[in-house]
């Protein structure tokens, strides 16, 4: 099944001088700013949010699903993604995405987005007072904040064998996906480490399980596909740290994408890959930039992050022989994806260094490691942890990771059209169309369906229960030949 997928990404906000303006408020301000200069506010539709819903049938007592806040701040933009206040912070949902590439583009538009919304409330305050964005995962003092993938997957697939295959993948992929982060949070270790792979590492707790913000878990449990809920489920991802690099994005996604296709198909590793204790797992992994921590797997053994990700490296390139990349959509994309892969882990093994335009912790270290050494501090100095921050600042005259010469895989022609252009594989195609052509007929919109008011008796609801209808291929001759909402609904009713 083709690997429909997307990222939703809680960003860090600060504002400079602001008396006693909450976070909340602050996030709002900055929205609004945005959303005042498109022709219309579209809000977003709560009819069918079930956050509640447990993938095992039930909650563990104790589990607690995330809040709906439908009171705040919640637009849908022409692109087809969702901007919202969430739990004081900016979220910026992308709309879904066919593969990979495509996935980092959006994610890329996404921090285009807010840092015009930056630029567009800062004009709005008094002079001394600034707010200021940050893409990163935790705010220094024991609080993180999330960026959380989603992938389309058969509802067939037994959620056990999931949580079985692929806990390993997500625990070891932090070797090429984290974000770097300066010591630890949370003291789970005697002596503190200088330096992480992962920011979110600290933050987990359970293996399985429905919380976000409490208690995370490895595996989230949320069954809420936001589609046909009899042919699929959305597997909500919370273990991922916000990556500015397009790499680490690429891979981000585009490996767990074939991981997942892996075990839809039942194709399995020769050797059982289970971890005895995945949160143990991922912290201890995360606390080794020599990357030769080895992990106990469930069946005796052990084995290091790298060399588990070689493992299903090789499988994956098995599979690709045995079955092809077809089922996972765009397999040029899907081939680039398994090359990049070899080449990290290749670079991983001989020389992390070697990757410092590729990935975001081996940039950040280097960058860190070189201010250490040029003034000669210590690791707790908090010039350092300074720079860790800064590294995220989304402010072009202040990022330090804007000065660095980054490999990029989209042009910044590409990131901004993204900005209002949907995808044109998925359904948020005709989402994004229909703001762009009829916003003033349209009532909410969200993931699954767009309400418009043509001035009938009733509103009227546009399923969209299938993310691959709704594409360019299937619906620019309609929005061509219709002149008026009207026209689109009734030629969509027959």
């Amino acid at each position: 099944m083709i690997k429909v997928c997307g990222i939703e990404t809680e960003y860090g906000i600060h504002v400079a001088s602001a008396g006693d303006m909450s976070p909340t408020t602050a996030s709002s301000l900055l929205i609004n700013a945005y959303v005042a200069q498109l022709d219309r506010k579209i809000g977003w539709d709560f009819e069918d949010e079930s956050p509640g819903r447990d993938a095992r049938g039930f909650a563990r007592e104790g589990s607690m699903p995330p809040e709906i806040e439908t009171h705040l701040v919640n637009a849908v933009l022409t692109n087809g993604a969702r901007y919202y206040v969430d739990h004081a912070h900016p979220e910026y949902s992308s709309p879904e995405c066919s593969n990979a590439l495509e996935l980092v583009l959006h994610d890329r538009a996404g921090e285009l987005i807010l840092r015009r919304s930056m630029e567009a409330a800062n004009r709005l305050l008094p002079s001394g007072e600034e707010i200021v964005i940050y893409k990163n995962n935790s705010d220094g003092k024991g609080n993180s904040y999330g960026c959380h993938e989603n992938y389309l997957i058969d509802r067939t697939v037994p959620f056990s064998r999931i949580v079985h295959e692929l806990t390993p993948h997500l625990v070891t992929r932090q070797i090429y996906t984290g974000a770097g982060k300066i010591g630890e949070e949370l003291c789970h270790s005697a002596i503190s480490p200088p330096f992480q792979l992962s920011q979110r590492a600290d933050f987990f707790e359970e293996e399985v399980g429905l919380e976000t913000t409490l208690k995370r878990p490895i595996i989230n449990t949320r069954d809420e596909p936001h589609a046909d809920p009899q042919k699929y489920r959305r597997l909500h991802v919370i273990v991922g740290d916000a990556n500015l690099s397009e790499v680490a994005t690429f891979l981000k996604a585009g490996v767990t994408c074939l991981v997942l296709a892996m075990i839809e198909d039942d194709f399995h590793p020769t050797r059982d890959l289970r971890l005895a204790k995945p949160v143990t797992a991922i912290r201890s992994v995360s606390r080794d930039t020599t990357l030769k921590t080895r992990v106990e797997l469930d069946s005796g053994g052990e084995l290091s992050a790298l060399e588990l990700q070689w493992e299903l490296y090789d499988l994956a390139r098995k599979y690709a022989a045995e079955r092809g990349l077809e089922a996972l959509g765009n397999e040029e994309v899907a081939r680039r994806v398994l090359d990049r892969w070899e080449a990290v882990l290749t670079g991983l093994e001989s020389d992390p260094q070697s990757l410092a335009s590729q990935l975001d912790w081996v940039a950040k270290l280097r960058l860190v490691e070189a201010y250490k050494q040029r003034h000669g501090l210590s690791w707790d100095d908090p010039r350092l942890a300074g720079i860790d921050l800064q590294y995220h600042d989304l402010r072009p005259a202040k990022s330090l990771f804007a000065r660095l010469s980054m490999e990029r895989l989209t042009s910044d022609e590409e990131v901004a059209r993204a900005t209002t252009a949907p995808p044109e594989t998925t359904r948020a195609y005709f989402r994004g169309r229909c703001l762009e052509r009829f916003s003033s007929a349209i009532v909410a919109a969200n993931w699954d369906s767009v309400v418009f008011d043509i001035g009938e008796d009733s509103l009227r609801r546009v399923p969209m229960m299938e993310p691959l209808k709704g594409t360019a291929r299937h619906v620019d001759t309609l929005f061509e030949e219709c002149e008026t909402p009207a026209e689109l609904l009734r030629r969509l009713g027959s």
